[in-house]
Parts: structure tokens; C-alpha cells; sequence
């Protein structure tokens, strides 16, 4: 896992990830980086770290898309494979890192897999 060019938007959507406890949707990154960097640069930034195993996607509850830091993962070789809780009260997003199983379908070749589980949060609860 590596970042092959690092530049100012590279290095301020990477700041977010490290200074979060969990995922973050992208409307929020618009939102708290929209005085330092396009909507178009960080959409194109990070559709470029989830290509490089950097980042990994999922839905949340509304359909907006979340990202969260990958762990061990390459350019070639998604290893996250794992379910997320969103909290319904506060929102805030994790990833779960529980054993999943994901089934062979037959004449199927499964890439990817979401999983999004729902409920209240250790300080919500």
C-alpha cells in the first residue's frame, strides 16, 4: 500500500483519514475542505487512493458514499472485506473488524461485498 505521488490535496484528504477514529462520507470532506480544495480534486484524490488499496468505499445508510483507510491492502488486491456499523443517532461510521464469510456463487466471481449494519453507538447507547 502506497500513495505514488504525494501532493497538497493528496496530503490534506490524507490528514482527515489519520485524524479520524473511523470512516468519513465524502459530502463531509467537501464540506470541511471546501476553502482548500475542489469538490472535482477531491472526488478525483480519492478515487485515485481507494485505486491504490489506500482507501476503501462503502454506502451508507442515506446512499452517500464513505471512505476509511485500508489495512493491507494494494493496488491490485482489496483486502477489506468486512461489515461497517452506522450509528443512527450520531452517524458516526466504523469498520467492523469481524470474520465475514462471503459465499462462492456458483459461475460468479464476487469483487466486493457491502455490508452495512445499524444501531446505536457505545456513546449513544
Amino acid at each position: 500500500m502506497g500513495i505514488k505521488r504525494r501532493t497538497p490535496s493528496v496530503d490534506l484528504l490524507m490528514k482527515e483519514f489519520h485524524n479520524s477514529n473511523g470512516a468519513i462520507s465524502v459530502i463531509e470532506l467537501v464540506n470541511r475542505l471546501q476553502m482548500q480544495i475542489n469538490k472535482t480534486t477531491i472526488y478525483r484524490v480519492l478515487d485515485k487512493l481507494e485505486d491504490d488499496g489506500v482507501l476503501h468505499s462503502f454506502l451508507d445508510k442515506n446512499g452517500s458514499k464513505c471512505y476509511a483507510m485500508c489495512s493491507d491492502c494494494s493496488k491490485h488486491h482489496h483486502q477489506d472485506r468486512h461489515p461497517h456499523f452506522q450509528c443512527i443517532e450520531c452517524g458516526k461510521m466504523d469498520c467492523l473488524q469481524v470474520d465475514i464469510h462471503i459465499p462462492n456463487v456458483p459461475n460468479k466471481k464476487i469483487i466486493t461485498s457491502q455490508i452495512l449494519l445499524q444501531g446505536k453507538c457505545e456513546s449513544c447507547s
